[in-house]
């Protein structure tokens, strides 16, 4: 047996070191060596061996980064040593005030540095390490007790759930976890569209992602995170020193695999950090995240000792913050978006102006009612900010330069219809959105092929909002399924309008180099055409939930869309699902329900999906349908809590089971849970099982539960 497994033990341990090593280039190094299509294969290769060995499962492989289901509430912890905050300065002043203090505390004669480094918004979080393994995540809570929060945070994949050799005993590091710009315009464009709230900025979405109780939705956000402290080792008294100064604490982290914001530096007097303040000040739109100022903190560690600390903040550290990046500028008009699930969404149409570095022509509006509560008018002098956004927001009208009486502009009205197919615009109850119901309508359809051809659907790459424009203006796609009928001679004979970025040299001998968007005519290669004509051939062969996904269905998102695929496995299935079988799907509420069961309710998406199936398109396994036993619904209304190891299945292969069968996965034992099944090593969740009574299960008498269906291989 031994000789039998030991191939597999050994690929997967070379596939988790591949993979480890891979997710530090990218996300602690910023230097990726192979690609994202690489990097999934790997991956792949990984899930594949641990499901068909579950034995070689490991709890810190990376394909367990998401476990279980949704909590029902998160447990708090108390801090090794309290997460102060720290004391701002808004300008070089107040900052100059802070340097002259420390100067007195330490004495003329101390020679001491500063470490300068940008301040993530995000959220304040605290790791712990054992032997170099992730042990557990806080949140900064009130800065003595936070929230435990360890399931999130290993969703995270720039956090390693071990580090390199030489992390050894208890410590714990910090940092801030933090959204991405570009996940944050995904996030709100995704929650637009589906009449949800959108996040006011990243911070706060960061903020909410790492508090929702569903680590598998926590996994689709693409958290981002930067450590940028140690506290003293946890695991002896009497251990040496560490480190001297901050640079060799920030140089360790590092070389143990943690992330580290690369743009830190050691400033050897006042004027440097001076310097650095300045020049992030007017950088910091450049970066791939939001930071809010600079932190300055004394780079000695003994020095740090003698400063000390307030109730409330370090004595030897001040975070420089930025000023608000604001103009004032002319609105000229609002215009309307249609997406894809015809959302009209107001966007406002400025006189350029710079801002942050960037010319500023457009700013988001959200909705009717933020209009309306601002009391924004075309033809107002505005207030206008950069921010987190992908596109500036309108913070007031500039009310006393509004002209009075009659000459004064006019109240916005919302159009009553569509701006790209003239339907009549209909606002659902509970809804802050407009919406076109025209299905067949122009800037629906493009917004929909978009999003069919985007990679976390279909993945087609070379069809851009240029010739998808082209491909619709002329009629030769009217719907999705059109783009398999598409050849090399249509393809190649068409020209179209699209906009190229072009650099301006400069105008004079200190000038700098400008960049501008010229529209230019441009025909399709026959190189270029035969490649889409190739990636829209695989797309037929994409995973089935991807296909769910792409069909735009409205509030399924990838989450939504791959516990659908889970429960129903074949297009058949999912579309004469009752709204009872959908509702009783892990990670399907009743609004997602309802809104499958109106898409297929429609006959045109019936007829839509049709030629999808004429075309080839992947409509799901009726080998994996013939193994799930999706008509029973046995553990339907009933809550169970997985501890300890199992030996014939992975946490994850477990719980898939559980919501088959219509049962859910929570993370903590209350009164509310049916059963708590029970493999090797148990941890605490057992003792509060026999303390509240509740029903606990062995491994024998759980596959007895499910139906034995791991030896069906329905999980595999």
């Amino acid at each position: 047996m031994t000789g039998i497994v030991s191939p597999w033990r050994d690929r997967s341990e070379a596939l988790r070191g591949l993979i480890r090593y891979h997710e530090e280039r990218y996300y602690v190094y910023d230097d990726p060596e192979i690609s994202d299509a690489e990097f999934d294969a790997l991956l792949e290769e990984l899930k594949a061996l641990e499901r068909a060995h579950p034995e070689l499962v490991a709890p810190d492989s990376p394909t367990q980064r998401v476990g279980g289901r949704a909590l029902e509430g998160f447990e708090t912890a108390e801090h090794a040593l309290p997460m102060l905050s720290l004391d701002n300065t808004y300008d070089e002043r107040e900052l100059r005030a802070f340097h002259e203090r420390l100067r007195r505390a330490l004495g003329a004669g101390e020679s001491y540095t500063y470490v300068a480094e940008l301040k993530i918004d995000g959220l304040s979080i605290a790791l712990t390490y054992e032997d170099g393994r992730l042990a557990r995540g806080v949140t900064r809570g009130d800065g003595v007790r936070g929230e435990v929060v360890t399931a999130n945070v290993r969703t995270i994949r720039a956090v390693p759930l071990v580090l390199r050799d030489g992390a050894r005993g208890r410590f714990e590091v910090r940092g801030e976890v933090y959204l991405p710009l570009s996940e944050f315009a995904r996030v709100n464009e995704e929650r637009a569209e589906a009449g949800e709230p959108l996040f006011a900025n990243p911070r706060n979405a960061a903020a909410g992602t790492m508090r929702n109780l569903d680590p598998a939705m926590v996994a689709t956000r693409r958290l981002g995170a930067f450590v940028y402290q140690a506290v003293k080792p946890l695991a002896s008294a009497n251990d040496p020193p560490v480190w001297r100064t901050h640079a060799e604490t920030l140089e360790q982290l590092k070389a143990w695999g943690l992330p580290v914001e690369p743009h830190w530096r050691v400033c050897a007097d006042f004027d440097e950090l001076l310097d650095q303040c300045r020049a992030w000040s007017e950088q910091r739109h450049s970066l791939p995240f939001e930071t809010d100022g600079v932190v300055i903190k004394v780079n000695e560690l003994d020095a740090r000792v003698r400063l000390g600390a307030t109730s409330k903040f370090p004595r030897w550290a001040t975070a420089f913050k930025f000023p608000a990046q604001q103009a004032t500028t002319k609105l000229i008009r609002i215009d309307v978006n249609v997406g894809r699930t015809g959302a009209v969404t107001p966007v406002a149409v400025l006189e350029p102006v710079g801002l942050g570095g960037a010319t500023v022509t457009f700013a988001t509006l959200h909705n009717e009612e933020e209009i309306k509560r601002k009391d924004i008018r075309p033809g107002d002098m505005v207030l206008v900010e950069r921010g987190g956004d992908v596109i500036p927001k309108i913070v007031k009208p500039i009310v006393s330069m509004r002209p009075a009486g009659a000459e004064g502009p006019k109240p916005y009205v919302f159009p009553a219809v569509c701006p790209s197919c003239e339907s009549r615009l209909v606002r659902p109850d509970g809804e802050a959105v407009w919406r076109c119901p025209n299905a067949s309508c122009p800037a629906r359809l493009r917004r929909s092929l978009g999003h069919f051809a985007s990679r976390r659907a279909m993945h087609m790459d070379g069809l851009g909002p240029s010739l998808i424009e082209k491909l619709t203006a002329d009629g030769l796609v009217t719907n999705v399924a059109d783009l398999y009928h598409l050849d090399l001679p249509t393809l190649t004979g068409l020209r179209f309008v699209a906009a190229v970025r072009r650099k301006v040299p400069p105008t004079g001998p200190d000038g700098e180099v400008t960049w501008e968007i010229r529209q230019e005519e441009r025909r399709f290669g026959e190189k270029s055409a035969q490649s889409l004509l190739d990636q829209i051939e695989r797309s037929k062969t994409v995973d089935f939930w991807r296909v769910v996904y792409a069909l735009g269905i409205r509030h399924v998102g990838e989450r939504g869309a791959q516990a659908l695929a889970a429960a129903f496995p074949t297009m058949e299935r999912l579309i004469h699902a009752d709204l009872d079988a959908l509702q009783s799907v892990v990670d399907v509420g009743p609004v997602v329900a309802a809104a499958v069961r109106e898409f297929f309710d429609e006959p045109h998406n019936r007829q839509l999906v049709d030629r999808l199936r004429d075309a080839g398109v992947n409509m799901g396994s009726e080998a994996q349908a013939a193994a799930s036993p999706a008509t029973s619904r046995s553990l339907a209304g009933k809550t169970l809590v997985l501890t300890g190891t199992l030996t014939s299945m992975s946490r994850d292969e477990a719980a898939h089971a559980i919501a088959r069968l219509g049962g859910k996965v929570v993370g903590s034992v209350s009164r509310k849970t049916t059963f708590v099944v029970a493999g090797e090593a148990p941890g605490s969740k057992l003792d509060k099982a026999r303390e509240l009574g509740i029903t606990t299960l062995d491994e024998p008498a759980f596959l007895e539960l499910i139906g034995g269906i791991e030896e069906e291989g329905s999980l595999r």
